[in-house]
């Protein structure tokens, strides 16, 4: 019988505490009053309770449309990262063999080492000219800076995949594209949630792009709103706290949906068979 490793379980209890602490801290904080929240106890129960922190953070925020926003800018992030990431993998997996398209994979690696402030400056330029200073230009660039790391990520994935449950459906007439949208895709399911989750994430609470590309103020993000407003909140902490649990809470709800999917596609991608 296997014995449970109790070093490794108080490891895993004080790794979860770095996640439940903060966690805590931010939904108590959320539900206290202004005096309770700057009394200096963090930790102590909101007593009494108060909702109210949260209707108010909806109003000074115009929660609404910047949650709007910031759904549009991570549903094109995840939209085009999933569909150009996975077929530029399964486009160099399957011809790992010609220069070319190894080469391709290493071209996409190196931007992985680019700093983003290189390439600021003209990615401010460039989206303003073409008329994308708003949220569907972030969303567009969110994707590209996804690109290397998801494409990664597939590549390793496909050269797991057995290329003969390829070969049967070209036998009967299939088309590349057929076979990639038939066969293919349907396999990537575990690591399009593991991709989708990863640039649904570093959309959704990125605050330097979309603060830099987007010119309209009422287009901008939830973290760039909290930012923007975060003087009017002065020390209403609670009321803070409350914008930042309203803006977190649907990466917590995406990320419990999708997590057994995330774990099984990076465990599947690093087996070979």
């Amino acid at each position: 019988m296997h014995r449970p490793s109790w070093s490794l379980t108080l490891l895993l209890a004080l790794a979860s505490l770095t996640v439940l602490a903060p966690l805590y801290v931010t939904v108590s904080m959320a539900f206290k009053t202004s005096e309770q929240s700057v009394d200096g106890n963090a930790f102590a129960l909101p007593a009494p309770f108060n909702p109210a922190s949260f209707a108010q953070a909806w109003q000074v925020t115009d929660f609404p449309v910047a949650l709007a926003v910031s759904v549009l800018v991570a549903a094109i992030t995840v939209a085009l990262t999933l569909l150009l990431s996975s077929a530029a993998a399964y486009a160099i997996s399957r011809n790992w063999s010609k220069r070319a398209f190894r080469w391709s994979l290493y071209y996409l690696l190196a931007a992985l080492f680019i700093p983003f402030p290189v390439t600021a400056l003209p990615q401010i330029q460039l989206t303003a000219a073409l008329g994308l200073d708003g949220p569907v230009g972030v969303g567009i660039l969110h994707a590209m800076f996804q690109l290397s790391f998801a494409t990664l990520l597939y590549t390793a994935y496909l050269r797991s995949v057995p290329i003969e449950l390829e070969e049967g459906a070209r036998i009967d007439g299939a088309s590349t594209v057929q076979v990639f949208t038939k066969i293919v895709l349907p396999i990537l399911a575990p690591m399009n949630a593991t991709v989708g989750i990863f640039a649904f994430l570093a959309s959704w609470n990125d605050f330097m792009l979309p603060s830099l590309i987007t010119s309209d103020p009422a287009q901008q993000t939830l973290p760039v709103v909290q930012n923007i407003f975060q003087s009017q909140f002065g020390t209403d902490y609670n009321v803070a706290f409350a914008s930042y649990a309203m803006a977190m809470l649907p990466t917590v709800v995406v990320y419990l949906v999708a997590q057994r999917w995330v774990i099984s596609g990076i465990t599947q991608g690093a087996v070979k068979s």
